[in-house]
């Protein structure tokens, strides 16, 4: 039998198999091949039924592939504090979708200047036990592949709540009042009504580099805001970043340009989210809080292997309904609350907020222990799968190019094995070479191995 005389049924089980839907293949015993999901993936390629294009990780995996095509209701009249005299700000990558957060600033008497993160309204239209909060807890986050995007909730959903498009967005509102050191002199949440404008990065950057307001005021806040968080022990990993995109005809990986508008936004967000946990904090809300123990042990240094070694040393963020310290942010009590439309736990922060705002019981702790145990094991898988969909299509623009030489770092070493680190693909992979962690090489990768994801380098220079 030779690949292409695969009869229908045939190739239903083998692509199966390739999946993770299956545990055996008669066709692959048939054919004497191993019967895993790597071997029956190399055979539907070279068979030509699959193309380099085709990722099986999502389904082997369990995450999600389906749109969510739930009705969405309209957001219902409800007493919000009206904000759209101030300017408002959603600042994103190029080509986001789904703009759930934006930022401005009010002016204070006394020195303070009032921090306002708006987040798209979700919880309003996704209450608790709804089939919309339903559908999201079951997927636990959207799905972020470079081929496609599968929501947690439905594009209705977020072509309604997204901040700026529309002329005024309903808000679910965090302010901090800081003083000119950053130290918040008070915090509230409120249901609002905004209007925003939505910009990139790079033109935020262009407005902040120009001396306009309010960028200006929002980088001195958030440098003092990170000043008083590293003193308390606050973690700065800065490793290479990439955006991977892909369809039929190939991949591309691009390096992420990091603006120090993008570090502005994630700190405003980092406070939003402090801002939250203190708030239910003081008001007895059960959320899941993010906590994280302090760091087996300290790394000093700006290096390449100092930034790969201290990120080895962070254990993983725990979520639980009571406030504890968050070691890596150098906070004493966070929460993540700025992104609902692509976070679960986000959205149930919404929800516990919501509910204290209206006078109602929210959920009990216990309550929501329940939901982070679930929305965290569904968000695993889909996490999982868009890191290995993304390794996958690196390795697709690896093996267009067989000719390129690439820069690597040598980041780690263990005995004769190193780790190398190539930052234009914000790739690692290990060689055996003498060189010593920091060091810069030439190497040439090849023999791509899609299914196993794998690949080979061999080092050219130092």
């Amino acid at each position: 039998m030779t690949l292409p005389d695969l009869t229908p049924a045939q190739r239903t089980e083998l692509e199966l198999l390739a999946r993770g839907k299956q545990d055996k293949s008669r066709t692959m015993r048939d054919l004497k091949q191993p019967e895993t999901p790597e071997a029956a993936h190399a055979l539907l390629l070279r068979a030509g039924l699959w193309t380099d294009a085709r990722t099986p990780y999502a389904d082997r995996l369990g995450a999600a592939l389906n749109p969510v095509t739930l009705d969405v209701p309209p957001f219902a009249p409800e007493q919000r504090l009206d904000l759209t005299h101030l300017d408002v700000y959603a600042i994103d990558d190029e080509g986001n979708r789904d703009p759930d957060d934006a930022v401005g600033i009010e002016p204070l008497p006394g020195g303070l200047t009032r921090l306002w993160v708006h987040v798209a309204d979700v919880a309003a239209l996704a209450p608790a036990d709804s089939p919309l909060d339903l559908e999201a807890r079951a997927r636990g986050a959207t799905l972020y592949l470079p081929d496609r995007t599968i929501g947690m909730l439905p594009d209705a959903l977020v072509e309604q709540a997204g901040l700026g498009l529309h002329d005024t967005s309903p808000a679910l509102s965090i302010s901090l009042d800081l003083d000119e050191d950053g130290n918040a002199d008070a915090v509230d949440v409120q249901l609002t009504t905004v209007r925003v404008q939505r910009l990139t990065y790079t033109q935020a950057q262009e407005r902040l580099d120009a001396g306009q307001e309010p960028f200006v005021t929002l980088a001195r806040l958030a440098a003092a805001s990170r000043e008083l968080r590293v003193q308390e022990g606050a973690l700065s990993i800065d490793l290479p970043e990439v955006r991977v995109k892909a369809d039929e005809t190939g991949a591309t990986v691009t390096p992420l340009p990091k603006p120090e508008m993008r570090l502005v936004v994630q700190e405003c967000m980092t406070l939003a989210g402090w801002g939250a946990a203190i708030y239910a904090d003081d008001h007895a809300i059960a959320l899941p809080f993010a906590t994280q123990d302090p760091p087996h042990r300290e790394v000093r240094g700006d290096t390449l292997p100092a930034q790969w070694a201290r990120r080895r040393t962070l254990a993983r963020t725990r979520f639980q309904p009571a406030p504890g310290p968050h070691a890596g942010m150098g906070l004493d009590l966070y929460t993540q609350a700025t992104s609902p439309m692509r976070r679960y736990l986000d959205l149930v922060v919404h929800q516990q907020l919501r509910a204290h705002l209206a006078g109602q019981d929210g959920l009990s702790g216990k309550e929501v222990a329940a939901r982070v145990a679930q929305a965290q094991m569904n968000a695993d898988a889909t996490r999982q799968a868009e890191r290995l969909s993304r390794r996958h299509h690196t390795l697709r623009f690896i093996a267009a190019q067989p000719e390129r030489e690439w820069e690597a770092v040598v980041v780690d070493r263990r005995g004769p094995q190193a780790t190398l680190l190539i930052p234009d693909l914000a790739f690692d992979l290990p060689v055996s070479t003498p060189a010593a962690p920091g060091t810069t090489l030439r190497v040439a990768l090849g023999d791509v191995n899609l299914p196993n994801l794998t690949l080979r380098a061999r080092v050219l220079t130092t």
